[in-house]
C-alpha cells in the first residue's frame, strides 16, 4: 500500500505543478577547448577574492609589509649602481644611472613576481583545484594581478627619485607607461599560465623557474640601454616582450632611448602571442589537474 498524496493530507497546501525541468547535456570538451569569456565573467567575484587573498597572505606577519615592494628594487638598484654603473660603466643614455636603474627593476620586479606567483599557484591551492569546479585560469591570473599593487607602490618610489634628479616624464607616458605595464601583464599571465599548468603535472618546473627568469633579466635592457644592442639585431631582440616594455617605461619616463614604434609593435604582438599561447595551453591539460595535483 502507497503512501498518501502529501498534498491530500488535511491542513497542507496543494502544490501547483512546476514548470518542466531544463535539460542539460554534459560533454567531455575538446582537445583544443576555447575559451568561455561568459563564465568567466560569471566568475569574477572569486577573481576579486583570490587577488585580495592574495595580497593579504603575502605580507601577512611581516614587519614592514607593502614596503617590501619598494626596498626590494631600491636595495638591488644600490647593487647595480655599484657593480654596473661604477664598476662596469655601462651606458645609461645620459640619465643617472640609479634612475636609469631603478626604471627598469619597478617594471621587471613585476614581472619577476607575477611570473612565480602564477607558476606556483596551482601547486598551492590543490585543495580548491581537487574538490569544486571553476574556471581554473582565474588561480594564475589572481597572482598576476595581485602583483599590480605591488608595481603601483614601486612607481610611487620611482617617482619621488625622479623628482630628487629633477626628472620630469615625457607626455608620451600617458600612453606608453598603460601600454608597456599591459604589456608586461599579458606577458606574465601567458608564462604564468605555460609555467603553472607545467607545474602542476612536473614538479621540476619549481627548480627551472628562477634561472629561467634570471636569464631573463640580463636578455632584457634592465641593466644596459636598449642603444647598446646593435641596430642589425634589433628587430629581433624586439622579440623578447620586456624589451619593447621595459625600454618604452623608462622611455616614456626619462626621455632615454626607447624602442622604435616597430619594435614597439614586434614586442606588444610577441606579449599577445604568449598571452593566447599560454592561456590555450593551459585550457587543453586543465582537464588533468585534479588527477596529478
Amino acid at each position: 500500500m502507497g503512501l498518501p498524496d502529501a498534498s491530500a493530507l488535511p491542513g497542507v497546501p496543494a502544490i501547483p505543478p512546476g514548470p518542466a525541468s531544463a535539460v542539460v547535456r554534459v560533454a567531455p570538451a575538446g582537445a583544443w577547448p576555447g575559451f568561455d569569456l561568459p563564465e568567466l565573467w560569471r566568475y569574477r567575484g572569486l577573481l576579486f577574492f583570490l587577488v585580495w587573498r592574495e595580497i593579504k597572505v603575502r605580507y601577512a606577519q611581516t614587519v614592514l609589509g607593502a614596503a617590501w615592494a619598494i626596498l626590494q628594487p631600491l636595495l638591488t638598484t644600490v647593487v647595480f649602481t655599484v657593480i654596473f654603473g661604477r664598476f662596469a660603466r655601462l651606458p645609461s643614455d645620459g640619465v643617472p644611472y640609479p634612475l636609469f636603474s631603478l626604471a627598469a627593476l619597478v617594471p621587471w620586479t613585476y614581472f619577476n613576481t607575477a611570473v612565480s606567483g602564477a607558476s606556483n599557484s596551482l601547486t598551492a591551492n590543490t585543495s580548491l583545484v581537487t574538490k569544486v569546479y571553476f574556471p581554473r585560469l582565474v588561480i594564475p591570473g589572481a597572482a598576476v594581478l595581485a602583483a599590480l599593487l605591488d608595481l603601483a607602490v614601486s612607481i610611487v618610489a620611482l617617482l619621488v627619485l625622479m623628482l630628487f634628479y629633477h626628472a620630469a616624464p615625457r607626455p608620451a607616458a600617458v600612453v606608453l607607461v598603460p601600454v608597456s605595464v599591459l604589456m608586461m601583464v599579458l606577458t606574465a599571465a601567458g608564462m604564468g599560465f605555460w609555467l603553472a599548468a607545467l607545474n602542476i603535472q612536473y614538479r621540476d618546473v619549481k627548480y627551472v623557474v628562477p634561472f629561467l627568469l634570471q636569464l631573463w633579466m640580463f636578455a632584457s635592457p634592465v641593466v644596459y640601454p636598449l642603444s647598446l644592442v646593435p641596430d642589425r639585431y634589433r628587430l629581433a631582440y624586439s622579440l623578447n616582450p620586456l624589451a619593447g616594455a621595459i625600454a618604452g617605461f623608462r622611455s616614456a619616463l626619462l626621455g632615454a632611448g626607447g624602442p622604435t614604434g616597430v619594435e614597439f609593435g614586434v614586442s606588444l604582438g610577441m606579449a599577445c602571442l604568449i598571452f593566447v599561447g599560454g592561456a590555450a595551453y593551459f585550457r587543453r591539460t586543465e582537464r588533468v589537474f585534479a588527477d596529478v595535483a
